[in-house]
């Protein structure tokens, strides 16, 4: 039986080239957006399974995981890509729904995601969750701290998972993507390639267990460190 994947938060760009390379790995792909409508191209391109699920809803994603179990059953590899920030304005500026939700989505829907999966990981005695995360869960920058506060519940989220779940056989990985993602190049800066990102999630996936690793950064050779 193939191997499986289902990526979370799926949308133009990396979740694109995650679906894609997988496919051409000969793994069964799943998609998950809250709007499923978008994936119908992608959905093609990839004979994927699609499903609506908001991730930040316990009641969703525990709906989603259900529905995966009738399906694809528990995926070898999940991919959470969700993420939110609201507009970069300073503290005093921020509206304190808008920060809230994006915490949820981008922090607390891991969580939700992590522990469906990893229920049915255990299980089954093996798997991989991997987690996208961003410079922003390793350095707060000025007017981002909705988006700084998501990315380092994420990232403390995966540290300590993978503390807990590597002895247990599930593969944790936390993905700092420190840069903009694109094929294009902007003036001077170069953007991160989705596609080279996406290999280098897959070479993760292939790590021999007695060198796994947990966390990862990505960025481009003209980056200003």
């Amino acid at each position: 039986m193939s191997e499986s994947v289902l990526i979370i938060g799926v949308g133009q760009g990396l979740s694109t080239s995650l679906a894609k390379l997988c496919y051409s790995k000969g793994m069964k792909v799943a998609l998950v957006a809250r709007n499923v409508e978008k994936l119908e191209d992608l959905k093609k391109e990839v004979n994927a399974e699609t499903y609506k699920c908001d991730s930040s809803d316990i009641e969703s994603v525990k709906n989603l995981f259900k529905e995966i179990d009738k399906t694809i059953g528990t995926p070898n590899l999940v991919i959470y890509n969700a993420s939110s920030r609201p507009s970069r304005n300073g503290v005093a500026e921020l509206d304190p729904k808008q920060v809230q939700q994006a915490i949820n989505v981008t922090c607390f829907g891991a969580f939700l995601v992590a522990q469906e999966a990893t229920k049915r990981m255990l299980k089954r005695k093996s798997g991989s969750i991997f987690f996208t995360g961003a410079t922003a869960g390793v350095k707060g920058f000025a007017n981002s701290s909705a988006f700084a506060m998501g990315k380092f519940g994420l990232r403390g989220l995966a540290q300590s998972l993978a503390r807990e779940l590597h002895p247990k056989n599930i593969h944790i990985g936390h993905f700092v993507i420190d840069g903009g993602i694109g094929k294009k190049q902007m003036g001077d800066y170069q953007m991160i390639n989705p596609d080279e990102i996406a290999k280098t999630y897959l070479d993760f996936y292939n790590q021999d267990k007695s060198a796994w690793s947990w966390e990862i950064e990505l960025r481009t050779s003209v980056e200003k460190f």
